[in-house]
């Protein structure tokens, strides 16, 4: 399976991202360069489409099909792209608190720790929907590494469509996510404007 290594600090840096909104709490040390040159149109496109990719873990051919699908939706691509990748198992793992950053929920889920609906599911890109029920599963619970997780991060907040009791091992689809429950600033037209060239 093909994932991104890049160093992750490094890469927010580039893309000009906080390093929290993909669960890191730490800082570069490295002096940011203030790059005088402006942008062109292209590259800030370009920028816009890499930073989507790099917080979901996404690779440039799941990306277009991504886009694609939110183009035959109804309503703004731009918005439909973002929903779809909000709706990855492995980011709805992340959102209720069961790993630290994406890259870690996207691993825990491809080792099989989780369960939609009461099944087994080991797929990262599975797609939830309003009404699924995601849980560690039994197995996994007695875990140290899970029962410190539930314990540290139990206080995190949840967004508002998706429902998780406190010190809870599963948590609930409630509604299809909205565009302000994005938790980072992106410009997803720029987006829409590269691919529709």
């Amino acid at each position: 399976m093909a994932k991104n290594t890049q160093p992750i600090l490094k890469r927010c840096k580039t893309l000009g991202i906080s390093p929290a909104v993909l669960g890191v709490n730490k800082e570069t040390n490295r002096n940011p360069k203030q790059s005088r040159r402006k942008q062109s149109e292209y590259a800030m496109q370009l920028t816009e489409k890499q930073k989507v990719k790099f917080i979901y873990g996404v690779l440039e051919k799941q990306f277009r099909t991504y886009y694609k699908k939110a183009e035959k939706m109804e309503g703004k691509a731009g918005e439909n792209l973002l929903i779809l990748l909000e709706t990855r198992l492995d980011n709805v793992v992340y959102r209720l608190g069961f790993a630290k950053t994406r890259r870690e929920a996207r691993q825990l889920t491809s080792h099989g720790h989780f369960t939609v609906n009461g099944q087994k599911v080991d797929i990262a890109s599975y797609r939830v929907k309003p009404g699924d029920v995601i849980a560690v599963r039994e197995k996994s619970r007695s875990s140290a590494k899970f029962k410190a997780l539930v314990e540290e991060l139990g206080a995190t907040a949840t967004p508002k469509w998706l429902e998780k009791e406190k010190d809870s091992f599963e948590g609930k689809v409630i509604a299809m996510p909205q565009r302000d429950d994005i938790d980072y600033e992106v410009a997803e037209h720029l987006i829409v404007e590269l691919y529709s060239k």
